[in-house]
């Protein structure tokens, strides 16, 4: 599939966010979208919950796992 059929695809799936706001996921795919430039895209994996920040170590360690 190629990329720009993806975020098509993620865009009509109505996906949102998990957090207040309930962003959609498609339009945050379409920021990072487009002409190639150097892009950085940041997970807040802490809401100050118990067991939201399980995952910190593997996060810190190997982040494109």
């Amino acid at each position: 599939m190629e990329p720009k059929a993806i975020l098509e695809e993620v865009k009509a799936s109505g996906l949102r966010g998990r957090g207040g706001a309930g962003f959609p996921t498609g339009m945050k795919m379409e920021f990072l979208a487009g002409e190639r430039r150097t892009s950085h895209l940041l997970c807040n994996a802490d809401e100050g919950e118990p067991g939201t920040f399980k995952d910190r170590l593997m996060m810190e360690r190997a982040p494109h796992q």
